[in-house]
């Protein structure tokens, strides 16, 4: 396994959907309290070590949906859900220098300023957290290694609707796309960066 060196002013953390709606669900193989204490170590750590903190939400009542034979979205004429469905959990502790983003669909690039906010701050390499693993976070990833941003998995960090699912997208997809690592790893990385 290839080590990992970061450069802190030139990396972000991507922490996806980590607000209310998401994580009251059940989720595999991460607790949400996991994903989100393990969101927020990591988010600690970089932005101490002059690093940029991403933290996106989805504005879940205008939500993209469309027709699909297993949807994932609210059905068509169901109550809208409460404006703070969408807010970010407070556990995370957003700080006021913390960039925040908000999605209407599962990417967080497309329709949204963030690759404008990465780019304005130098970020080449992204770290990427939240929920789920096989939605918001594998679209943005998608995306983000479209646009040449290199990639750092945080396998304990997210999570999905079921296990198999986030275990495939860490096991067959994302180390094709960049490099997947327990937040433990993530946060020796960061520190060793730092004492650079």
């Amino acid at each position: 396994m290839q080590s990992l060196d970061l450069n802190p002013h030139q990396t972000a953390l991507i922490s996806i959907d980590l607000q209310r709606s998401n994580v009251g669900r059940q989720l595999g193989p991460h607790t949400a309290a996991d994903v989100v204490q393990r969101s927020k170590r990591i988010a600690d750590a970089l932005r101490a070590a002059g690093g940029t903190v991403v933290w996106v939400r989805v504005d879940v009542a205008a939500l993209l949906s469309l027709p699909a034979d297993a949807s994932i979205s609210r059905p068509a004429g169901s109550p809208v859900p409460p404006p703070e469905f969408s807010e970010l959990v407070p556990e995370l502790q957003v700080q006021p220098a913390d960039v925040l983003v908000t999605k209407r669909q599962w990417g967080a690039f497309y329709g949204t300023d963030l690759d404008q906010q990465l780019r304005r701050r130098g970020i080449k390499t992204l770290v990427m957290s939240g929920i789920a693993t096989n939605f918001g976070v594998e679209s943005t990833a998608r995306a983000a290694f479209d646009r040449g941003y290199e990639l750092v998995f945080a396998e304990d960090a997210m999570s999905s609707l079921a296990a198999e699912p986030h275990d495939f997208a860490n096991r067959e997809l994302f180390p094709r796309m960049g490099r997947v690592r327990s937040t433990d790893t993530l946060l020796a990385a960061i520190a060793s960066a730092a004492q650079r």
